[in-house]
């Protein structure tokens, strides 16, 4: 039989046949995949699967093996800092929840999210919530926010969850799309999910008073289906973005608006830091690319272990 894995929990997934009827399956030894990609996860919500009926009457089932995917993305696992995790597979959009105060989402990590998505291909944006809470100064970084991902080529939705009717616009642009939603704990990710799809009743919980960080809600990936066709992909909260198989040599090509001058540096290699002739640091200067991009770019490349 031949399903989509709605929910990981780590020993047993979640899985929809296209008639809808759901079954709980687990994976008996070994399973053969495509991908050529190790990870401490070999079936991600997101994944067409083939599975063997165990047990009919209770719809259990035995998954054999995973359909050739379209596309992934990976992050650090939270476990193991040398092996990937897949988040999901066969994502239309990545959508990452983030918020100015309350909890502060730093551009660092939007950024890191960003990167992420450039390198699998999948096309990103973001959403700034809780901007009924902001107060004046909260409110000029928020304007910066505008200038700084509108240049780099992203969309920006300023919205309240618990007001649906900030939410019109975001909701055409996730009708029929597959999309991974991720953000820090705390952001309101499940309250935006539970007005996206009313009645849903994810589970939502307050920030901390003494620590104004979020408490983990999500504990698994799952995805719901959306009301006029397509479906949200929800992910447990994380504090950091940890990138996996990145090259140095290679960073620049995940920033837009640093690949649109790269092949105006004086040399091919140029990685942007200290090398004449750099139409980055150029860009920088005349005002093309932001400041705040541009030290994000510096920050993640020191990040990335040398080859050599």
């Amino acid at each position: 039989m031949e399903g989509v894995i709605y929910k990981s929990t780590g020993s047993w997934y979640v899985v929809r046949t296209a008639d809808g009827v759901t079954w709980n399956a687990r994976i008996k030894g070994k399973l053969k995949i495509d991908e050529e990609i190790s990870s401490t996860n070999p079936v991600a919500v997101g994944d067409t699967v083939y599975f063997d009926v165990e047990d009919e009457a209770l719809k259990n089932g035995i998954i054999s093996g995973v359909a050739s995917r379209n596309n992934y993305m990976v992050r650090v696992s939270p476990h193991n800092p040398t092996q990937k995790h897949i988040i999901a597979a066969n994502i239309d959009l990545a959508l990452l929840v983030a918020s100015i105060a309350e909890p502060r989402t730093a551009t660092g990590f939007v950024d890191r999210f960003l990167v992420t998505a450039e390198a699998y291909h999948i096309p990103a944006i973001v959403v700034v919530n809780k901007i009924d809470a902001l107060k004046p100064k909260h409110q000029v970084i928020l304007e910066q926010w505008k200038d700084i991902y509108d240049s780099a080529g992203y969309e920006l939705y300023p919205v309240v969850a618990t007001d649906k009717t900030t939410l019109s616009s975001l909701e055409e642009r996730l009708a029929g799309k597959i999309t991974l939603f991720s953000g820090h704990s705390g952001v309101g990710k499940s309250t935006l999910i539970n007005q996206l799809i009313p009645g849903l009743g994810v589970k939502t919980n307050v920030i901390s008073g003494w620590s104004g960080k979020g408490q983990h809600t999500t504990t698994f990936a799952e995805m719901y289906d959306l009301l006029g066709g397509g479906a949200i992909i929800d992910t447990p909260g994380v504090k950091e973005f940890g990138l996996i198989d990145m090259d140095r040599e290679t960073l620049s090509h995940y920033f837009p608006e640093m690949r649109k001058v790269l092949n105006d540096c004086k040399f091919n290699n140029c990685q942007h830091i200290n090398e004449p002739g750099c139409a980055v640091k150029q860009a920088v200067a005349e005002g093309t690319i932001t400041e705040d991009r541009y030290v994000n770019y510096v920050s993640i490349l020191e990040s990335i272990e040398k080859k050599w």
